[in-house]
């Protein structure tokens, strides 16, 4: 990562949301904080000793979530929708309900910009990803791939299984925060 980062290894992604999370309130010096699957990076860290010394510090508390919840409307009528449903052994409309009756949570953000990977399925809901990645998903596509859901917030190629998609807006560059869904926020999937 080079002389002025560090890469932890948490284990699991509400490790790795706590521990940026605490990295971010104790204010130890970095340019960049970003949790992912497994791991938070520290890039920018001007002296890694002495945050390397810090982080023994860290308990290990859950992580801090955002108040607030983010609903977004979302048409179920994507192209696995029944792949879904088969797998998981019900009708398509309670394959939407088993996706939307919950609350997701953004463990990390990654992939592209705005691109949030938002942890909540249960295991037993898992869908393998395409043996061949489609070359172009629509913006807005809201997808599964393993435990994880996903919402495309630019179109691009992507392996991830289309359940439906909203019309809202994920990225925009112009907006004080251009991410809608940050690290530690809740989203909740209405369908419409």
């Amino acid at each position: 990562m080079g002389p002025h980062a560090l890469l932890v290894e948490t284990g699991d992604s509400d490790r790795a949301l706590s521990l940026a999370s605490w990295i971010r309130r104790e204010g130890l010096l970095a340019d960049d904080v970003v949790p992912a699957a497994t791991t938070v990076l520290l890039d920018g860290v001007p002296d890694p000793a002495h945050v390397r010394r810090r982080l023994r510090d860290w308990p290990g508390e859950p992580p801090v979530t955002d108040q607030r919840v983010v609903e977004l409307p979302v048409r179920y009528d994507g192209p696995d929708l029944g792949f879904a449903a088969e797998s998981w052994g019900v009708s398509e409309a309670e394959a939407v309900r088993l996706h939307s009756a919950r609350d997701y949570l953004v463990a990390f953000c990654g992939f592209a910009p705005g691109f949030a990977y938002l942890r909540g399925l249960p295991d037993r809901l898992a869908l393998p990803r395409l043996a061949t990645p489609r070359t172009r998903v629509p913006v807005g596509s809201v997808a599964v791939a393993d435990a994880w859901t996903g919402i495309y917030p630019s179109s691009s190629p992507g392996g991830w299984r289309l359940l439906g998609r909203t019309e809202v807006t994920l990225f925009d560059a112009t907006r004080e925060d251009p991410a809608l869904l940050a690290p530690g926020t809740r989203v909740r999937l209405v369908a419409s």
